[in-house]
């Protein structure tokens, strides 16, 4: 894509698809088909219904809701009212719902389900600023009132509207410099920031993903299964509709596991837990197999390696090699690339750290994670693995037209091109504080080039922590180790200014559950188990496991089981699940402090 505005290239994919198959998503447990021609009707009316409302060039919208069509349809209608989608998630707190609302002064808003609705509602009963609240699940039991309607209720008042001439001329006006959209960061520390990304923005992206991913054609499927609020998902779809790719939404990614079976989608993009939650239920399975079954799989996984190394890095297969990869791929290799459907080219990933074995697990059962690196204010992708030669353990080389430097003082990746924020929304300082003196963006990550070019990232240089012995931390390598094995579902590193690491631990309930049974413990209540001996003994053992190759004074020396998961309600993570350290260090004092006590 050219220099060309988005909504331009959207009206051109209607027009060349016309009644191809675009969009599906689930209605009773069966999937229905939206056509392009479909979509393109909606997103003509819904722009017509926001014109007669009086929304003006250049206002915020908000969407506040989970993935469905409607989610694209009013994103694609709000930009060629010549407005701006300001996004924010579905499982948002409340608080931070109306810090967003105020802070970009949204007078209009689209909702999913009930959920967001009611937090609305309750913004509303405080708010007069918001003049209209568009409902998209049409189940959704709403107050009738003329500031609330359901979403199919504005599309026929656009249907009745005259405005296409106002929309054609503001399509006329329409400047690549223009904001597209407002991505609230939540962040670890303070309020979120609207990064403001521009359809120039896009358009760079487009242009750099054209020449990084060849091979995506327009027979391809994408399951847009992370939030569309989130920069990647969200640009991504916007990547795949220039590219002409089908979509299957899906409203809850706790069902991701079911519904890739019914999709089979051919690319998708994950967060790296996904994959680590694969992994870990692939080896517990291994862990109960025979000797032989699990010599047949070391068998397939090695075979898989070898040959897959050699695809990647253009080396010769030998004839022996071809067997014994056929074998290993009829025995072992097919059946674990079902559980991500079966027929993946590439997974963009991002958004946390990925464990290098993860990665390379997955690429001898022949799945490709395309990892990559990027922020909300690069328009998520900086860098991200190339098809052939890449090393594993990298997030890949910078997309074209990106320049990337490591500050040689304090290590910190600085990333300066067309995908780059205009900056964030009523924030000059802060902006201004987000960039260096000659425009790279300041990341706040660590990082390296390695000889190959790629890029290794090395740490959150925000989060390292010092011990009072002077050894510099990064608690989100732990972490992540700590998080791939089965019992643990989340860990918190503690040790800043300590003299030790120690760790907040939230068990996996579902694995802890299961060894109770085998091991004949009883109890009342699963949180009754933490106290038991057996418990602590089992989770000693895992973290020393998952810490094995960790240096010494990374070791974790105490831990403490804590039942309740960390939530996003609570303020304890954010919405990409990252860790709000002084939320739950200021919650969980008291513990922490009894872990350093002698």
């Amino acid at each position: 894509m050219k220099n060309v505005h988005l909504v331009r290239v959207f009206e051109e994919q209607v027009r060349k698809y016309g009644a191809r198959n675009f969009m599906n998503y689930l209605d009773g447990g069966k999937w229905v088909e939206l056509s392009w021609a479909q979509a393109g009707e909606k997103v003509h009316a819904l722009a017509g219904a926001l014109v007669e409302l009086g929304v003006a060039e250049q206002e915020n919208i908000g969407i506040f809701s989970q993935n469905r069509p409607e989610w694209t349809i009013a994103d694609l209608g709000t930009q060629r009212a010549g407005a701006v989608s300001a996004t924010i998630y579905p499982n948002e707190s409340s608080r931070h719902v109306e810090y967003i609302l105020n802070d970009a002064e949204i007078r209009t808003i689209f909702v999913g389900d009930q959920e967001q609705y009611d937090i609305i509602m309750d913004i509303m009963a405080r708010s007069p600023r918001i003049i209209k609240v568009i409902v998209f699940n049409e189940r959704v039991k709403i107050e009738k009132s003329e500031k609330i309607v359901y979403f199919s209720d504005f599309l026929e008042a656009g249907r009745r509207s005259s405005h296409e001439k106002e929309i054609q001329e503001r399509m006329a006006r329409m400047s690549m410099d223009d904001l597209m959209t407002l991505i609230y960061t939540s962040g670890t520390t303070g309020e979120p920031k609207g990064v403001m990304l521009t359809f120039s923005n896009m358009a760079f992206q487009a242009r750099a993903h054209d020449l990084r991913l060849p091979d995506l054609t327009e027979d391809d499927v994408s399951l847009c299964y992370l939030p569309l609020s989130h920069v990647l998902e969200r640009m991504w779809t916007l990547y795949c509709m220039h590219r002409g790719l089908r979509f299957f939404y899906l409203d809850d990614p706790s069902k991701i596991v079911d519904y890739i079976q019914e999709v089979k989608p051919t690319v998708m993009c994950i967060v790296p837990r996904f994959a680590e939650k694969i992994y870990a239920v692939i080896h517990k399975r291994l862990e109960e197999a025979s000797s032989i079954e699990k010599k047949i799989f070391a068998f397939s996984i090695k075979s898989g390696r070898d040959y897959h190394l050699r695809i990647k890095d253009e080396r010769f297969v030998s004839p022996l090699l071809s067997l014994r990869y056929r074998i290993a791929e009829s025995v072992v290799l097919r059946k674990m690339r079902m559980l991500t459907g079966g027929r993946i080219k590439f997974m963009p990933c991002a958004g946390a750290p990925l464990a290098q074995e993860v990665e390379e697990f997955f690429y001898s059962i022949g799945v490709f994670i395309l990892h990559g690196y990027g922020l909300t204010e690069s328009s998520a992708t900086a860098t991200c693995h190339e098809f052939r030669h890449f090393k594993f353990g990298t997030v890949g080389k910078p997309l074209s037209g990106v320049e990337i430097r490591i500050d040689d003082e304090s290590g910190e990746i600085l990333v300066r091109g067309g995908n780059i924020m205009k900056g964030y929304y009523r924030k000059p300082a802060e902006t201004a504080a987000a960039f260096t003196g000659d425009g790279f963006l300041k990341t706040g990550d660590g990082g390296i080039f390695d000889e190959n070019g790629e890029l290794r990232i090395t740490d959150r240089i925000k989060e390292i922590m010092k011990t009072s012995g002077g050894k510099y931390i990064a608690p989100q390598n732990i972490e992540g180790a700590l998080n791939r094995d089965r019992f643990i579902e989340q860990s918190v590193v503690c040790g800043d200014g300590r003299k030790y690491v120690s760790a907040l631990i939230v068990p996996d309930y579902s694995a802890l559950r299961e060894f109770a049974r085998e091991n004949k413990i009883e109890y009342t209540e699963l949180k009754d188990l933490l106290a038991r001996k057996e418990i602590v003994d089992l989770y000693a053992a895992r973290i020393e496991h998952c810490t094995a190759l960790f240096a010494r004074f990374e070791k974790i020396k105490r831990f403490s089981l804590i039942p309740d998961p960390l939530t996003v309600e609570n303020g304890e993570i954010t919405v990409t699940q990252r860790i709000r350290r002084k939320v739950v260090e200021d919650k969980y004092a008291d513990i922490i402090d009894a872990m350093y006590a002698d």
